[in-house]
């Protein structure tokens, strides 16, 4: 294959910066705070609360996986449990359940919002109750920024006296009913990873809803020590708090969040367009003005017996000529040969959008010229 100038090639998400991270970074520098905890991670935290709401505690932490984790431990879960998990989406959702010496047992989606489906969910708590095992969470995700059927899971959950874990890693900047993904579930988490909507370059968040739940994360977060003028630790912790040079840059990138979200809409609604009048090819979008979604990814559904045989695999093949990345939907957890062998319930709807769904280029930073050689394509194709 001929290699491709990575400055010419149009990433399926890249990086974007806002300007406003070097004066953070430069603060950090010139204090000497260059090492975990400092003023910038005390100002990401009260800049991600003040976004989220005023009802929530944050904490920065080194990754989304290393909020899922500490949330599940907060919630005691321990080896033996058993913690429900949606199927499709990142294996990071579902890692942590193991680390805890737990089973994770996976959810088909559903159409509307291809997140959890409330009818599978409340048929495997029941059945795993008859089995003598209540599950003792449940991890839903935002998938691709739209948010879950929020009410429908969380009127499960509450049912069954079962807490929530909101996977809200893709969905900074989306809502339901004009409130903040993140703040829904019983703990949340975000991700500041490379590829999302923000960057800290590598970072996560949890939050919760209250300071005594902030405290005893932090507390494991720094390596567990208890209060000693030695080092002394009574329980085991972990390596988990975000440097003061990467919440650095997640305070410059708070102050274009709004617009990395408004260019994301725009590309999203750009495909929708372009895809408006070609038969077999449809556009994931909100269900309705309830969902508002951040559309960290951009995603298409394409049915080759309507499209004459143009099928993923060919449309993701003629991308990548071009020097265009794409990529499949997240192959659901249950088809995964690390989590092939535990429980799942549902039928082929996850494994039916892993199929014939692929994710197109979505960063907030494409130029009209990049949106231009999509279309290309797509017309020639089509």
């Amino acid at each position: 294959m001929e290699f491709i100038n990575s400055e010419k090639k149009i990433w399926l998400s890249s990086p974007h910066m806002g300007g406003g991270e070097q004066k953070y970074i430069q603060e950090a520098f010139d204090a000497n705070w260059v090492a975990p905890l400092g003023p910038n991670v005390n100002g990401f935290e009260n800049d991600l609360k003040g976004y989220l709401g005023s009802d929530v505690e944050v904490g920065a932490l080194s990754s989304g996986t290393a909020a899922i984790h500490l949330a599940l431990i907060l919630l005691g879960v321990t080896a033996g449990d058993e913690v429900i998990c949606q199927s499709m989406t990142f294996s990071a959702s579902a890692n942590p359940i193991l680390y805890q010496g737990a089973t994770p047992i996976f959810i088909d989606s559903e159409l509307q919002t291809w997140n959890l489906c409330p009818l599978e969910l409340e048929k495997a708590i029941l059945d795993r109750i008859a089995k003598g095992k209540k599950p003792k969470a449940i991890i839903a995700v935002h998938l691709y920024g739209v948010p879950y059927q929020i009410e429908a899971i969380r009127t499960i959950a509450d049912r069954y006296s079962i807490p929530i874990i909101e996977d809200s890693a893709e969905a900074l900047g989306s809502s339901y009913k004009g409130k903040k993904c993140g703040t829904f579930g019983d703990i949340g988490i975000l991700s500041f990873n490379g590829n999302k909507i923000i960057t800290t370059s590598g970072g996560g968040a949890i939050v919760t809803h209250n300071l005594e739940h902030k405290k005893r994360a932090l507390f494991f977060a720094t390596q567990a020590r208890d209060e000693a003028p030695h080092y002394q630790h009574s329980q085991i912790g972990y390596n988990y708090r975000m440097s003061n040079i990467c919440a650095g840059i997640g305070r410059g990138q708070m102050e274009v969040l709004d617009a990395h979200v408004a260019g994301r809409r725009k590309v999203n609604a750009f495909y929708v367009n372009l895809f408006k009048d070609i038969k077999g090819v449809t556009v994931f979008v909100a269900p309705d003005e309830n969902y508002h979604s951040n559309h960290w990814l951009s995603v298409i559904l394409i049915d080759p017996l309507l499209t004459g045989g143009i099928d993923r695999k060919f449309l993701y093949q003629a991308f990548d000529k071009e020097g265009i990345e794409s990529r499949p939907l997240w192959k659901p957890m249950h088809l995964q040969p690390i989590f092939e062998k535990y429980p799942y319930y549902g039928g082929k709807i996850s494994e039916q959008l892993f199929a014939n769904g692929l994710c197109l280029p979505s960063g907030s930073n494409l130029t009209n010229e990049n949106l231009s050689s999509i279309e290309k394509v797509i017309k020639t194709i089509f």
